[in-house]
Order: structure tokens, then C-alpha cells, then sequence
């Protein structure tokens, strides 16, 4: 009993102690990696799309960058949720408000709902996805009238960029590797092996 005591204990302040650790250079990188992807959608947003008054800048790309950007190590944040989550729910979203427009009541639920069951279903959790879900039903003005090209833009095309941002900035250094257990980084990885011992 007293062993198994002792040995929570320790786990206990192994855990508390890596929650707490300060990164700096973690920190550094999800800074970077979050003011590019977030930035480089709202300079899109701003510069290209003013004239049109389209949408390219929702709220859910925001907890997205504090997953794919601050968490890389959560399988939440592996490229797989992000595009297949935000997509998936967009669908949700613009189907449930399709069929019940004026039912806000029941269409933000069931849009929510249904989105958690899908990406479930398809292996594509990505809590932000709920949040795009429940943008398509619950927001006013351009996002209702983009019907279903609200998938493809803003939803589909801000989650490339930021992806795209993601593999770039979260793989600079050697501590740090997304996607996880990814074929291509492995690779990439031993070919700037080889390379530095060319070198020497």
C-alpha cells in the first residue's frame, strides 16, 4: 500500500512538474506558428477579399491554432482532425441549416451534435469543428448566403493554410515534429541526416 502510495506520489509531481515547465522555445515556435496561419488569413481577408465582402477569417480557426500550433503532440491536432473535422462539420452545419433556418433552437444543437457524431464516426476529432459547425447555422449575413461554398471557402481553403503553416513552423527544430508518426517528416528527417554528414 505504501509503495503504491510513494509511487503515485512521484507520478503525481512528474506530471505537475512538465505541466508547469516553462518553454521558452516551445512558446517562441506556437507564437510564430499561430501570428503567420491566423495572419496570413485575416492579410487574404483583408487585402483580396475586401471588394466582395466574402468571409475568409472564422472564429473556430482560432482554438484550431491553439491546437495545431500549441499542441502539436495531440492526436486533436494531427492534420487528419483538422481538415477532416472542420470539413465535416461545415457539411453538418449548412445541411441542418438548410432544412431548419429559422429553428435556432434546434438547428444550433443539432448541428453541434451531429458534427461530435460524425467526426467520431470518421476518426476526425477536432473540437474546434463544432464551433464551425454552429458558425454556419448561427452566424448572420454573407456566411448563410455562401451555402454550401462555405465549405470549400472559408473552411476548406483557411485549413489548408493553416496546415500548410503548421508543417512549416513545427518542424523547424529538431524538438519539435508534426504531424506525429508521420511518414514524411521521418523521411524529411533522414534525408537532413544524411545531408549534415555529407557535410562532415
Amino acid at each position: 500500500m505504501k509503495k503504491t502510495i510513494k509511487r503515485t506520489f512521484r507520478v503525481s509531481k512528474y506530471v505537475i512538474y512538465k505541466e508547469t515547465l516553462v518553454d521558452y522555445k516551445e512558446h517562441f515556435w506556437s507564437f510564430l506558428g499561430a501570428f503567420f496561419g491566423i495572419g496570413l488569413i485575416a492579410f487574404i481577408q483583408s487585402h483580396s477579399l475586401a471588394q466582395t465582402e466574402n468571409i475568409f477569417l472564422i472564429g473556430s480557426f482560432g482554438a484550431s491554432s491553439v491546437l495545431i500550433y500549441g499542441a502539436i503532440q495531440s492526436p486533436l491536432a494531427q492534420p487528419r482532425n483538422l481538415v477532416g473535422g472542420h470539413v465535416l462539420s461545415a457539411l453538418v452545419g449548412v445541411t441542418i441549416y438548410q432544412i431548419v433556418p429559422d429553428i435556432i433552437w434546434l438547428s444550433a444543437p443539432l448541428a453541434v451534435a451531429f458534427s461530435i457524431v460524425l467526426m467520431q464516426y470518421t476518426k476526425t476529432l477536432h473540437p474546434p469543428g463544432g464551433a464551425t459547425a454552429l458558425i454556419a447555422v448561427s452566424s448572420t449575413g454573407k456566411i448563410p448566403e455562401l451555402g454550401y461554398w462555405y465549405v470549400i471557402s472559408p473552411v476548406l481553403s483557411g485549413c489548408i493554410i493553416l496546415l500548410l503553416v503548421a508543417l512549416l513552423f513545427n518542424n523547424i527544430t529538431s524538438n519539435r515534429s508534426y504531424p506525429t508518426h508521420s511518414r514524411f517528416i521521418r523521411l524529411l528527417r533522414k534525408k537532413h541526416a544524411h545531408a549534415h554528414k555529407m557535410k562532415k
